[in-house]
């Protein structure tokens, strides 16, 4: 999806950072148009360890055309942002200062929340690395009204108590370093009661919703990215993942997802 497509208004936009370092820096993305009464929902969308890349920017286009207001934050904006190749991105992740890199991503989801047109009400997703900080999101931001993580190890058991937001969790099928993690958490998140839902794909392997790198070229309408979708659309459910059941595996409990309410 083009930058220019006018159905969308995207921008870049700095956001103060006081605990992590000092500035932050994202992109941000809009639906055209006047938001509704009451607002759109709002998401933070936090990209692999290869940067706020450009796959990671259409993922948010993709988002604000579904009526959602969406923001990737980027991790190496302090160090020079992406540096135009995936690999040099993945290297320049070793300098990060991850505690100030946590904050920076707890800032911006504080920030996300009073952006204009919004319903103040802010979910997340991410994939990867982008994963994990999703995981870690839900474990520090109270009112997180949903949280997305595609293929990342979980969060620290004794932190899962502090999760609110309901969860949906994306695995892939090969993937075997996250995947070994799934059970304790799974046994954490049912001990302390937590909302979720948790899927494996048959036939997947670790970064299969990006459509940029093999194996899986232009599978963006697949029942996974519509499950992220309407999980952090207004008023929906996951019904597109019960209606086209993958692998359960790594099903939970069912999850009534109505995470954003307009």
């Amino acid at each position: 999806m083009p930058r220019g497509d006018p159905r969308i208004v995207g921008a870049t936009v700095d956001f103060p950072s006081p605990q992590g370092r000092g500035t932050g820096c994202g992109y941000l993305v809009n639906p055209a148009g006047t938001a509704p009464a009451g607002g759109l929902p709002l998401v933070i969308v936090v990209h692999e360890n290869r940067d706020l890349d450009p796959h990671i920017e259409d993922i948010s286009r993709r988002l604000a055309l579904d009526n959602l207001i969406a923001f990737a934050p980027d991790a190496l904006f302090r160090i020079g942002g992406y540096p135009g190749d995936k690999d040099k991105a993945r290297d320049l992740f070793g300098k990060l200062d991850a505690g100030k890199t946590r904050e920076d991503m707890l800032a911006a989801a504080r920030c996300l929340k009073s952006v204009p047109g919004g319903n103040g009400k802010v979910g997340a997703v991410g994939f990867c690395w982008g994963g994990g900080m999703v995981n870690f999101l839900a474990t520090r931001v109270p009112d997180l009204a949903a949280a997305v993580p595609f293929y990342r190890p979980a969060p620290a058991s004794e932190s899962v108590a502090a999760i609110n937001a309901p969860l949906l969790l994306m695995f892939a099928d090969t993937d075997d370093f996250v995947n070994e993690t799934w059970p304790p958490y799974e046994t954490a998140l049912k001990a302390s009661g937590k909302r979720f839902e948790a899927f494996k794909y048959p036939d997947t392997q670790h970064g299969f919703n990006n459509d940029t790198t093999p194996p899986l070229p232009g599978r963006r309408g697949s029942v996974w990215w519509r499950s992220s979708i309407e999980t952090c659309a207004a008023d929906r459910s996951i019904r597109s993942a019960r209606r086209s059941p993958p692998d359960r595996q790594c099903r939970s409990r069912r999850l009534p997802l109505k995470a954003f309410g307009r």
